[in-house]
C-alpha cells in the first residue's frame, strides 16, 4: 500500500508541477538514492544532486523536490561540506517561509525567483521554529547553505543561479 501511495504522490507532484505552465514539460529529478521515508529523529538519505553555478562558484546541491523531501530538508543533519547546499524546488512562485525545526546546522537561505535570480538572503538560526518569510511573493526556489556561505563567497542579491542543464527554469520546467 505504501508503494502505491508513493507512486500516486509522485504522479500527483509531476502533474501538479506542470499546472499553470502553459505548454511546459516538467523535467523529473534524477532517481532518488533512497526512499524518502525515514525514522523519526534521523536525517533523510542524501538526495539526488545537481551542479549549480553562482557567479564563478560551483556548488553541488541536493534537490528537495517532493513534499516529503522539502518538509524534511536538512533536519537532523550534523554536517554539510562548504561547497554543498540543498535546493528546494517549488511548482510555482509564492511567498516562501522556512524554519529550522530539528535542524542543528546554522544555515543561510537564498530566496530565488523563477528566473533563478537571488532576491533575498536570510540567516536561519539552528532549532528555531519561527518561520523566516520572504518579503517577495515571487519565490520559486530556495537554496540552503552553511551559514555565511553567501557572504564568504561574495554572492549576493541579484546573482543568477545556473545549472549544468541551463537556467533553473530550463532545468526544472522546460518549455516545448
Amino acid at each position: 500500500m505504501k508503494h502505491f501511495q508513493t507512486i500516486s504522490l509522485l504522479i500527483a507532484l509531476v502533474l501538479g508541477l506542470g499546472m499553470g505552465c502553459e505548454n511546459s514539460t516538467v523535467i523529473p529529478p534524477p532517481a532518488p538514492a533512497a526512499a524518502a521515508n525515514t525514522a523519526a529523529g534521523q536525517p533523510q538519505p542524501k538526495l539526488p544532486t545537481l551542479k549549480l553555478w553562482l557567479g564563478p562558484h560551483e556548488m553541488t546541491a541536493e534537490l528537495a523536490i517532493t513534499p516529503e523531501q522539502k518538509q524534511r530538508g536538512m533536519m537532523f543533519r550534523t554536517n554539510m561540506a562548504e561547497m554543498e547546499g540543498m535546493l528546494f524546488v517549488f511548482p510555482g512562485p509564492h511567498q516562501a517561509s522556512f524554519w529550522m525545526k530539528n535542524t542543528v546546522l546554522p544555515l543561510s537561505a537564498a530566496y530565488i525567483d523563477p528566473e533563478g535570480v537571488i532576491m533575498e538572503i536570510r540567516e536561519l538560526k539552528r532549532l528555531d521554529e519561527t518561520g523566516v518569510t520572504a518579503v517577495s511573493d515571487n519565490i520559486q526556489y530556495v537554496l540552503e547553505t552553511n551559514r555565511g556561505w553567501f557572504e564568504r563567497n561574495r554572492v549576493g542579491v541579484g546573482t543568477v543561479i545556473r545549472t549544468e542543464r541551463g537556467s533553473l527554469r530550463e532545468t526544472f520546467f522546460r518549455r516545448q
